[in-house]
């Protein structure tokens, strides 16, 4: 083994210091409507406009009443009712209950509501069960106990997901700040890989490779630029370079290997680049490149800034481009959207069999893990029975990548084992 080769923490960590550093950049600002907001980065805090809740609101279906009343277990006369929607009432008299819905405003004066369930009613009025207490506070939200007037609610990168627009929306944004689209390009290499629709002839596949980055480029939060298949020649690999032009990040799969074939690095010496690594000490994936190219970017002649732009050469074969995708590329995508949450993403899980591993190498397998299992137990994983890193099917039937770590010669059935999320 090639013992220049940086381990994944090393490599990982190496990433992660560099993703830091563009994450401190200045990047462009755009405006989108709530409804196409999903899945964007926020660039500006978003804050209340008036507290949250606005009133004191109850969380169940039940009467408003004074808790030391209530426990005294005596009949309180019903003085009114209120459903959500309606305007806060007025005072609630003492020694009275206020009818109320879950939502609505909590009548001055009342301090908790009785669920409906824990209490006897007649035409008299209501009675909290003798097996039952209350305490002031219960079943109620004080106004502003989310959040007062003015308070950041999300923090500049935050990913809007359904939550976050939700949010956004009870704040009254119909349209959101949000950070541009950080633009990938995606460079797949091949004298074999032909287009999707293309019949392909003997020793030929079609590009899966490029749809794959594609959409995983969008997940993390970019703009998926996929450019012409480059053949296995130095010329075509130098003109498909210098045909890249506005982007953020660029992505090549296949040839980054040593064989004689696999002339991406030595192109990407030519353009200009400089590597931060050519090679992790993983399965799949081993032979991953992480460099930036360098030159003039923009500007009138003398004023030109330098271009620092950061490059990915992922491994050919789908399974290994798809992990060294998740594990490095996508923390540098992230850093350029303007993200603040980490990527990669592992989880912990409870493995199903045994699994040997390989002593050298952290290991990244596809595999499937049950996460519908028991709420007081860790989920279950499983390996996807693979046929090597080409095996696109084994890739398509898992939902994580197993984690064995490079000192793991066996991991035991019912281990905790690190999961890899997509």
């Amino acid at each position: 083994m090639n013992s220049a080769l940086l381990s994944y923490d090393e490599a990982a960590a190496e990433v992660a210091a560099y993703a830091a550093a563009l994450g401190r950049a200045k990047r462009a600002v755009e405006r989108v409507e709530l409804g196409r907001a999903a899945g964007r980065v926020l660039a500006r805090p978003l804050r209340a406009d008036r507290d949250q809740p606005p009133f004191a609101r109850s969380t169940r279906d039940g009467y408003a009443c004074r808790a030391a009343e209530a426990c005294r277990h005596v009949l309180l006369p019903v003085a009114g009712a209120t459903r959500a929607g309606q305007p806060p009432a007025g005072r609630l008299p003492r020694g009275a209950a206020w009818e109320i819905m879950t939502g609505a405003p909590v009548p001055k004066g009342a301090d908790a509501v009785m669920m409906l369930e824990h209490v006897e009613a007649d035409g008299r009025g209501v009675k909290l069960l003798d097996s039952r207490t209350i305490a002031a506070g219960e079943n109620i939200v004080p106004r502003g106990a989310q959040a007062g007037k003015g308070e950041e609610l999300l923090a500049a990168g935050s990913l809007m997901g359904a939550g976050q627009v939700a949010l956004a929306a009870a704040c009254g944004n119909s349209e959101l700040e949000v950070f541009a689209l950080p633009r990938a390009a995606i460079l797949t290499t091949g004298d074999e890989v032909v287009p999707v629709e293309a019949e392909p002839g003997p020793g030929q596949i079609r590009n899966s490779n490029g749809p794959m980055l594609a959409a995983m480029t969008a997940a993390v939060g970019g703009e998926p630029w996929v450019l012409p298949t480059a053949a296995d020649a130095a010329e075509a690999l130098d003109a498909a370079l210098r045909g890249i032009a506005e982007t953020d990040l660029l992505l090549v799969t296949g040839g980054v290997s040593a064989g004689k074939f696999d002339l991406v690095e030595p192109a990407l010496q030519r353009a200009g680049a400089q590597f931060h690594f050519t090679g992790v000490r993983i399965q799949p994936g081993k032979p991953t490149v992480f460099g930036e190219l360098r030159g003039n970017k923009g500007g009138s002649e003398g004023r030109q800034r330098r271009r620092r732009l950061p490059l990915f050469g992922l491994p050919g074969n789908p399974v290994s481009s798809a992990v060294t995708f998740l594990l490095f590329a996508a923390p540098v995508l992230a850093a350029l959207a303007g993200r603040r949450d980490a990527v990669p993403r592992f989880a912990w899980a409870r493995l199903a069999a045994e699994v040997k591993g390989k002593a050298g190498l952290t290991r990244f397998l596809p595999a499937f893990c049950n996460f519908g299992a028991s709420a007081s137990a860790l989920p279950e994983v499983a390996l996807v029975p693979w046929q090597g890193s080409g095996d696109l099917a084994a890739l398509a039937r898992s939902n994580c990548f197993l984690v064995l770590p490079e000192e793991a010669h066996r991991l035991e059935a019912g281990s905790c084992v690190r999961i890899l999320l997509p």
